[in-house]
């Protein structure tokens, strides 16, 4: 059974870029549908403990913000579109703020009251606008509470695309060109698929790390938007600049808990089981580096001592400073028996950020009409190999800013989409065996993290190539056979992005950034830096309806 629906703008995600936009967009009396896989709470956003990036300090500028975004990304970074980052910074502040968000403020030595800014990896100056240890959450209740109270907006949880619809897939050949039409979408808690059609569709679905064993990303980062932009007919960039964040809380019970680059920025010290510092021994700037390099200090300490972890130590600060500074972290480490006030944490790396993604431009415009990718989904240029701590939702708020200036101008002159056909399932069953699919689910994410991880090479990426080769071709042969649920669409999705993260990092003959390979472990200054770009060579045709 399926059954349709029309909207001016479908967007895909329920994170900060993706609700500010439908904020923005319903302003102007326009019906904006908003899908959440999950629940609405469960985007990468709510996670996000550290803060956004934005210049409020005396000491700081614009300038000063520019040069710590194009050194951490290591020459790939396009300065036109940081600088349009960096100057929207206190705009979107100030945005949020009027949303109702409550960020942390302290008294200045003259008695006023101003921000509380911290300072984290890669930032030369204090410029974190936080809310304690829990920015994320607070930043996504807010616009979630704005958006549920907003008539011209539709909020669809456990709702999953299965498929882009575009002008292409035989709805309408008269188009003269290759245009969104929408989505086939899975009803995940009534196993219903629904045709939502729209005038615009916009991908905020962030990013992919659960392609990796260990993330500290929530269950729901599959890299979605890109394998859907990828199936259509987009360009991706960049894939192999995985962001591995330094500190994941390492515990047999704990579920990828992220210790915030915060701590080490309020003076938390990265030390051995011995109790002896290391990262001396690789950067000057000590636990203030950017993120790979800390990533690939904690790996070669744990390698090369053959240890499970390290650890991050805050303990020498206050009791009230800690509980003040870091309550969240607090709480959650004490579940594990763990009391930062009085022990260090230990710590792993764990696949954090996608810094490539779905190749835009600097109105978050993909290669197909009428399609936007906005957050972590998207290729923007802003963090080159490397992406600067909490710069990423900044990037979501400025390119939701930007994609809804583009979209007001171009949506007049959008025509409705022409009919289109209903979703078949004529030819499929139910599954008999879902062990497939965690099975799959399982090995896929093992050899990723084994080979792909924060430390490649040649002959590892070789044999990465070739088991997703295989499960690739299982996976679309079940896809074939078996009604879609969430879970295979995920998988799905999955593995496309993991062949994709491969193919460009066997495209780099060099180490940078978050690219690291031992058979070019320098970076290449013999020619000018050069991002990864990916062009699919066919336009995909729906599975089911051709």
């Amino acid at each position: 059974m399926t059954y349709s629906q029309n909207f001016d703008v479908l967007i895909i995600g329920s994170g900060g870029a993706g609700l500010s936009l439908a904020l923005k967009l319903a302003e102007q009396s326009l019906d904006i549908a908003v899908l959440s896989k999950f629940a609405l709470t469960t985007a990468s956003t709510y996670y996000a403990q550290g803060g956004i990036s934005a210049v409020f300090g005396a000491d700081d500028s614009i300038e000063s913000h520019i040069d710590d975004t194009l050194d951490a990304g290591a020459g790939l970074c396009d300065p036109e579109i940081v600088r349009l980052t960096v100057t929207h910074g206190k705009s979107s502040i100030d945005w949020l703020r009027a949303q109702g968000v409550v960020f942390t403020e302290e008294q200045n030595a003259f008695g006023e009251v101003q921000l509380h800014l911290n300072q984290e990896g890669g930032h030369s100056h204090r410029r974190i606008v936080h809310t304690a240890d829990a920015t994320g959450k607070a930043v996504s209740l807010s616009l979630i509470e704005r958006a549920q109270e907003h008539a011209n907006i539709k909020l669809f949880e456990h709702h999953n695309v299965v498929e882009l619809i575009t002008s292409s897939n035989k709805v309408d050949e008269e188009l003269p060109t290759k245009r969104i039409l929408g989505a086939y979408v899975l009803d995940s808690k009534n196993q219903q698929v629904r045709t939502i059609a729209a005038r615009v569709v916009v991908l905020a679905t962030g990013g992919a790390s659960k392609a990796y064993l260990y993330s500290t990303n929530p269950q729901s980062s599959t890299g979605d938007g890109i394998a859907l932009a990828w199936r259509a007919g987009c360009r991706v960039s960049n894939m192999e600049f995985m962001q591995f964040h330094p500190t994941c809380l390492f515990h047999p019970q704990a579920q990828s808990f992220l210790i915030s680059e915060a701590v080490r920025g309020e003076g938390g010290k990265l030390i051995l089981p011995d109790g002896s510092s290391f990262m001396q021994h690789f950067d000057s700037r000590l636990e203030l580096a950017p993120r790979d390099i800390v990533a690939r200090a904690i790996d070669h300490e744990i390698k090369k001592r053959g240890i499970d972890c390290v650890y991050l130590d805050i303990s020498h600060k206050s009791e009230q400073f800690i509980l003040e500074h870091f309550p969240t972290i607090y709480q959650q480490c004490l579940e594990f028996d763990i009391d930062i006030t009085k022990q260090p944490i230990p710590v792993v790396p764990a696949a954090h950020y996608t810094c490539g993604g779905v190749l835009t431009d600097s109105r978050a415009r993909t290669d197909i009409t009428n399609l936007y990718a906005v957050g972590e989904v998207a290729c923007t240029g802003l963090h080159g190999a490397n992406r600067m701590a909490s710069n990423s939702l900044l990037e979501c708020l400025v390119f939701a800013e930007r994609a809804c200036e583009d979209i007001l101008e171009k949506l007049p002159r959008i025509l409705p989409p022409p009919h289109i056909p209903e979703w078949d399932e004529s030819k499929v069953s139910d599954s008999d065996e879902e062990v497939v699919v965690s099975h799959n689910w399982d090995e896929l994410r093992r050899f990723m993290w084994d080979y792909v991880g924060i430390v490649r090479s040649d002959k590892r990426l070789s044999r990465a190539l070739s088991r997703v080769e295989l499960l690739k071709n299982e996976i679309s042969e079940y896809y074939s056979n078996f009604r879609v649920t969430s879970d295979l669409l995920e998988l799905r999705n999955l593995v496309i992005v993991a062949e994709l993260i491969i193919r460009c990092a066997q495209q780099r003959k060099e180490s940078r950034g978050l690219h690291f390979t031992l058979d070019y472990p320098e970076t290449d200054h013999s020619k000018t830096a050069h991002n990864s770009i990916l062009t699919p060579n066919f336009f995909h045709r729906i599975d089911k309806n051709t």
